[in-house]
């Protein structure tokens, strides 16, 4: 059956799928709450196309990764290529359980999901509501952690997304893979405009929420040169050193209207991943990634703005 399920995951939308026994999990792990007979945990990968962050990478087109690689993703093809996934799965008189991000619940009183509006946010809801999404990814064998925190797929780097099916029908796991792809170079670290990873990897959620958004004017085309006109560090906020708390990142949120927003609550990503971006290009450059193609990622230097613009 694994064979079967495999090709049909493929077949209806997955671009790659991986499978762990739950006591992989170990004995405390929510998916015994979510799912007291589940025996398989199911990982569904989807790649983000490396097209639409081209875009973001030249600096022409932003709308195409935030609701095609990030929106529509999401909404559509997940959850309808891990409903059919558990179709195939209760035709053969198993139960399935299809596991989405909640991408607006958050378990901590003062976290937030850069990806979302931040005032649609639930906060000090129930850990228990979902599973450790990154920690299934690795586990299914979907990928390694990489520095920064992400799953890194050996074919698509760290473009991708997942889910998960929790099923009673006991299939052979995958084994966890080996890592090998990131070596710690920290480029992703050097790449985000607003400087919210910190050397040892760790991602202040607020200060990137700030930058995702497109606080950093020196990486944003669509920013007025009067930005933030009436806060007082206006220059370190476009500049991505000011320093951001999450009171204060809502304050500065407040003022960045320079791009429209997006259905379902998701925010327009002005950085663009850019964390991941620079990823993406070292383990190209690399020659690592089994995924090929016929011109690179990064075809000329890296562009930017100058401070003295919004003097």
């Amino acid at each position: 059956m694994k064979t079967a399920l495999t090709e049909f995951a493929k077949k209806v939308g997955a671009d790659g799928i991986g499978f762990a026994p739950v006591d992989r999990f170990g004995e405390n792990s929510v998916i015994k709450e979510i799912m007291p007979e589940a025996k398989t945990v199911i990982g569904l990968l989807f790649r983000v196309l490396r097209g639409s962050y081209r875009g973001v990478e030249e600096g022409t087109t932003y709308y195409q990764y935030s609701t095609m690689g990030v929106e529509t993703i999401e909404e559509t093809v997940m959850p309808m290529t891990s409903l059919r996934v558990c179709n195939f799965l209760e035709e053969e008189g198993f139960l399935a359980l299809p596991q989405r991000r909640i991408q607006t619940v958050m378990a901590a009183d003062d976290d937030t999901n850069p990806e979302m509006d931040y005032t649609s946010i639930y906060k000090g809801v129930k850990k228990e509501l979902q599973m450790d999404f990154d920690e299934a990814a690795v586990l299914t064998g979907l990928g390694e952690r990489g520095l920064h925190g992400k799953v890194l797929n050996e074919e698509y780097g760290p473009f991708i997304r997942y889910c998960f099916v929790l099923t009673d029908a006991e299939i052979e796991g995958d084994e966890v893979k080996t890592p090998s792809l990131c070596d710690k170079c920290g480029k992703c670290i050097a790449a985000c405009p607003g400087k919210a990873i910190d050397k040892d990897g760790k991602l202040d959620n607020w200060k990137c929420t700030v930058y995702y958004n497109g606080a950093c004017g020196l990486k944003n085309p669509f920013m007025p040169p009067d930005a933030f006109a009436d806060l007082p560090d206006r220059l370190q906020i476009i500049a991505g050193e000011a320093d951001i708390t999450p009171e204060r990142a809502k304050e500065i949120l407040e003022e960045i209207h320079f791009y429209p927003a997006i259905k379902h609550n998701y925010s327009p990503s002005i950085c663009g991943r850019a964390c991941d971006m620079a990823c993406y290009v070292h383990l190209e450059e690399k020659g690592v990634l089994k995924k090929k193609f016929n011109t690179p990622f990064r075809k000329r230097e890296e562009w930017r703005f100058d401070l003295n613009d919004f003097r």
